[in-house]
């Protein structure tokens, strides 16, 4: 079985939010690790598990950010971890996947459906074989229990309920 281990240096994983309904609000996951487990280079028979320390959550705002941590969402002191855990993966065409599985957000599991396209295999200079993707999707964050929202007096509210997701990741050949 060859394990195909998260080069943190050069991956990134981030989210936007829909703010006031007039723009959105980007942030990152700083602390994250995914891990690939195949028999083959087929990647439709690979497990693939991912595990996000809700603490490391950073928006370049440290108000936001610690308010994010707290109870109101993450609850990162009770849910240190958001977790995904593949259960089927699909070949959309030669370099696109869809990776679905179970994400756990705030000791909710729900099924997530995530798109992967493949970058491609390449041996940097140290003799390391390496693979990249990108990988995205969108949840509806209420459905894992993080409700918080204030209404606007113009109408509408102050954060949507849709997240999208953006990872730029590349792994080693362990």
């Amino acid at each position: 079985m060859a394990t195909w281990n998260l080069d943190k240096a050069h991956s990134e994983l981030e989210f936007k939010v829909k703010h006031m309904m007039i723009s959105n609000v980007k942030g990152q996951f700083q602390d994250f690790n995914v891990t690939v487990e195949a028999d083959s280079a087929d990647l439709t028979q690979a497990q693939v598990t991912v595990e996000i320390k809700t603490s490391s959550i950073t928006t370049k705002n440290e108000p936001r950010d610690q308010h994010l941590k707290s109870d109101e969402f993450f609850n990162s002191s009770t849910y240190p971890e958001i977790t995904f855990v593949s259960t089927e993966i699909t070949k959309v065409d030669q370099d696109e996947f869809t990776l679905l599985g179970d994400l756990t957000i705030k000791g909710v599991t729900k099924p997530a459906v995530f798109t992967a396209e493949f970058g491609g295999l390449a041996k940097d200079p140290w003799g390391n074989q390496k693979a990249g993707y990108t990988v995205s999707g969108k949840i509806n964050r209420q459905d894992f229990g993080l409700t918080w929202n204030a209404a606007l007096e113009t109408g509408g509210v102050m954060v949507s309920e849709e997240v999208k997701f953006h990872a730029d990741v590349q792994f080693v050949l362990a």
